[in-house]
């Protein structure tokens, strides 16, 4: 059974997505950016921001953070790689998802230093 889980985001509507989708044990959260009112805090507040973003999104769909076995980061500037990491590190501690971070070009909000999609497995 496929259930879809919305956060109210400006974007689920407009491109049509769900903030998290579980099927079984299996949860997979979209890509999340900090919230509008974190995006001055730079690299390292933006993505503990958007990793408790994702955290909210797992908890609605039944899972946590210990349930994560894969993060993929985008960042508009890998430069950011040691702050972001430091959020990353913090928010999973001996939890150490699989992890992918990558430097992009621009996100959906020109403001935004960074992006994270989670993938878990219930356990």
């Amino acid at each position: 059974m496929r259930e879809n889980f919305d956060s109210g985001g400006q974007w689920e509507d407009a491109h049509g997505y769900s903030r998290a989708v579980r099927v079984g044990s299996m949860v997979w959260v979209s890509g999340t950016l900090a919230s509008p009112a974190a995006l001055d805090q730079g690299p390292e507040g933006q993505a503990a921001d958007a990793l408790a973003r994702i955290e909210h999104a797992l908890g609605e769909a039944g899972a946590t953070m210990e349930d994560v076995v894969r993060t993929v980061i985008f960042v508009v500037d890998i430069e950011h790689f040691d702050a972001v990491s430091r959020a990353h590190r913090h928010a999973f501690g001996q939890i150490r998802p699989a992890s992918t971070m990558v430097e992009v070009c621009a996100l959906a909000d020109p403001r935004a230093l960074v992006e994270i999609q989670a993938d878990a497995i219930i356990a």
